[in-house]
């Protein structure tokens, strides 16, 4: 009986895991990068501005991942592309980096 209980847990957890979301993660360690957005601006963007922010244990987060701060922190004022990075390990420590590419 306790063999049955532990593999039906083991399933309901790999099933509640499997759920999509916004974007692909991996259970022990995600490392993507995925666009956001791109504008009807053209050209070869000459800088780039990066905001990030933190979490830890998934309990406390801090920081600004906002396109304004890393349009900021570019000094960017014509947006071309915004991309976004997740790295996450085993839900401890997780980081959130937006990249603003522009002029």
């Amino acid at each position: 009986m306790k063999k049955t209980i532990v593999i039906l847990t083991l399933c309901a957890f790999l099933f509640v895991t499997g759920c999509a979301t916004l974007y692909p993660s991996g259970l022990i360690y995600t490392n993507i990068k995925l666009p956001v957005t791109v504008t009807a601006n053209n050209g070869t963007a000459t800088k780039v501005g990066t905001s990030q922010c933190t979490s830890i244990l998934s309990a406390v987060a801090i920081g600004d991942a906002s396109i304004e701060t890393a349009k900021k922190n570019g000094g960017i004022t014509k947006v071309y592309h915004v991309d976004y990075d997740v790295k996450n390990i085993l839900g401890i420590v997780g980081t959130y980096k937006v990249t603003v590419y522009g002029e």
